[in-house]
């Protein structure tokens, strides 16, 4: 009996080890933030109903941010089917989709000028940056972040 009382702490024990171990780094890894920008950008294309989309960044590598850290980019280009709208529009567009993807703020908006959005439970940044004449543009990348 004692020998299955010890064994049962023991194991008890090394559980509390593994999951306080864990405990250190918590957000995710640049790969996994990278994952998501990703999975954002290409929804918001789709519930933005975006023509012709094509991947002008694939992103997928770590770029060295230093101290073991890295971050994550992709990006993506459209055409709207009205040819006349200016980048403004576009963004504005864009922007109204975006919160049907994930919860970014607006960090930058000067108008006339690209939107920088951030989201801070995914550690991803959107930067909405439409020319106008009907070409959507958009282009992200994460935080600089542990790469594991």
């Amino acid at each position: 009996m004692a020998f299955f009382v010890r064994r049962g702490v023991a194991v008890c024990a090394v559980m509390v080890l593994v999951a306080v171990s864990g405990c250190g780094e918590s957000g995710p890894t640049a790969a996994e933030a990278g994952e998501t920008l990703k999975n954002h950008i290409t929804e918001l294309m789709r519930k933005g109903q975006v023509l012709d989309v094509r991947i002008t960044d694939a992103g997928g590598r770590d770029i060295s941010c230093g101290e073991g850290k890295a971050k994550r980019t992709f990006a993506a280009a459209g055409r709207d089917p009205a040819s006349e709208r200016g980048g403004d529009n576009l963004n504005d567009l864009l922007l109204g989709a975006l919160s049907r993807v994930a919860p970014y703020r607006i960090v930058e908006d000067r108008g006339d000028a690209p939107i920088k959005l951030a989201n801070d439970e995914y550690k991803t940044i959107v930067i909405l940056e439409s020319p106008g004449g009907g070409q959507y543009a958009v282009r992200g990348e994460t935080e600089c972040l542990r790469t594991s």
